[in-house]
């Protein structure tokens, strides 16, 4: 099975190659086979896209508005309409299971150019009346915006990107992750079929190098980063020397706490939607499950036997329920710090090996009796592994959940409701849940706080992100000076 690319970029309204670039080879998890091959932007290809992306962004930002959003508009309905073809796509160039990406990849990017396409002409300043003077307010488009995307949703992440910086009136240069380059250049093209005019949104492949000259480049006013912690310190550095506008969605170690109360069915899905969807490759995964000890045992039953009863196979394959890790590195990475967890004494209570035969698979594993100094309590595992730990009291696993050195997100399975609300508003994460999980409406903002990132994602707080404030001071009298 192959899915070959036009070619490696898309620049400037066209794809573009330029096979002087270092090559990167696209592995379908599934079967560890090559499926196609794209060439690293060469110095050449970041330059030509970020000229187009700083000459169209003019034009762009005098436009109305709303005529912007109508092209989001039309993007957004193209990408419904071909929903089936874009998500076979996703399963090739992450392994996530056709049953996901049938309804959480391209249906979410579509949700994000509607919402910000619909938001497009209802962005406006403020009056300031000052006795006989005023001041008035203009929202303005920041110019030329870098998204650097990661690798487990990669539709998903350049529309959440994308989206809000073209309805504002800005330009972007994307990069997806060298681990799932294509379907970028699917969004692309597609934006341009909508009616974006060349150069508004760009696609370049490549490594870190490509994002550190991205970053650098004093065209670019805004960074936009979805990865990891120690890349993110990278480009945070990087955008500084620039004084760019950052936002960052980084990893996290997040805390899902079930009481006693709770409906435990209800929490075992929320448990196992935050460890086991995916993958297990979400960063806003409920990773660290704090179980009230009144409940364990029961809980630990029936999350072993719904756990068993994950269908795992060709993720092609509708009925699969969990497909592959991305790649062998990661395979090997969530191998070792289950062989981690069990060398420390954490209690194994299913899973904890890789599927016999081809691709990249690690079976769904559940510990137990994990406690908080523990690597797999500690570390951002990013695959299918859930820590289970216990406790007694409310304080106690308010003081546990914030002792992280992240703070993304955060769920509470309860009935009791002046419970979830009082522990979640102690809770130190910028994503939470009350009874769900990972439920991430383009409509509410996304993000967090502490080594997790800064700023937020979707909804009006996008708004914040993506434009700066202009204030124009009116004199409407003769002017009092001293000299």
């Amino acid at each position: 099975m192959t899915a070959q690319p036009q070619a490696s970029h898309f620049i400037d309204g066209a794809y573009v190659e330029d096979a002087e670039g270092a090559p990167i080879d696209v592995v379908y998890a599934a079967t560890g086979d090559t499926i196609a091959r794209v060439h690293e932007a060469t110095p050449a290809i970041i330059g030509q896209a970020l000229a187009a992306a700083a000459r169209a962004q003019r034009d762009w930002a005098r436009l109305m508005p709303v005529e912007r959003g109508r092209i989001l508009l039309r993007a957004s309905a193209i990408l419904r309409e071909r929903n089936r073809e874009l998500s076979e796509l996703e399963t090739l160039d992450t392994g996530k299971p056709l049953q996901e990406t049938l309804v959480a990849d391209a249906t979410s990017g579509a949700d994000a150019l509607e919402y910000f396409g619909g938001m497009a002409a209802t962005v406006t300043g403020e009056t300031i009346p000052l006795g006989r003077d005023f001041v008035y307010t203009l929202r303005e488009p920041l110019g030329v915006c870098v998204g650097i995307g990661a690798w487990n949703y990669p539709t998903q992440i350049a529309c959440w990107k994308g989206a809000p910086a073209l309805a504002f009136g800005n330009a972007m240069v994307f990069k997806p992750s060298e681990v799932t380059p294509l379907c970028a250049l699917k969004l692309a093209e597609i934006l341009h079929e909508a009616g974006l005019p060349a150069g508004l949104f760009n696609v370049v492949q490549g490594r870190g190098g490509v994002g550190g000259a991205l970053v650098t480049d004093p065209r670019v006013a805004k960074v936009s980063l979805t990865g990891s912690v120690p890349t993110g310190r990278k480009v945070y550095a990087a955008a500084a020397e620039g004084v760019r506008h950052v936002t960052m969605e980084l990893g996290g170690k997040s805390p899902l706490i079930v009481f006693d109360d709770a409906d435990i069915e209800d929490a075992i899905g929320g448990a196992m939607l935050g460890n086991f969807y995916s993958a297990g490759q979400v960063c806003s995964n409920g990773t660290r499950v704090f179980v009230q000890r009144g409940i364990k045992d029961r809980f630990l039953d029936r999350l072993k036997t719904r756990t068993e009863a994950i269908a795992m196979g060709d993720p092609m394959d509708e009925a699969t329920q969990m497909g592959p890790v991305v790649n062998a590195a990661q395979m090997e990475k969530v191998l070792s710090y289950i062989d981690t967890g069990k060398a420390e004494g954490a209690r194994l209570i299913t899973g904890g090996a890789r599927l016999n035969g081809p691709g990249f698979y690690v079976q769904p594993t559940v510990f137990a009796d994990v406690t908080d100094t523990m690597t797999i309590a500690r570390e951002e595992i990013f695959g299918p592994v859930m820590a289970v730990l216990d406790f007694d009291t409310e304080d106690e696993v308010i003081a546990r959940a914030n002792a992280t050195e992240f703070g993304l997100s955060a769920g509470v399975f309860t009935r009791d409701l002046q419970r979830a609300h009082r522990v979640i508003g102690q809770i130190e994460a910028g994503s939470c849940w009350i009874n769900a999980y990972n439920l991430s409406p383009v409509e509410a903002p996304f993000g967090g706080s502490k080594l997790s990132g800064v700023g937020r994602e979707n909804s009006k707080a996008a708004l914040e992100h993506y434009t700066q404030i202009k204030s124009v001071y009116v004199g409407m009298g003769p002017v009092d000076s001293p000299y």
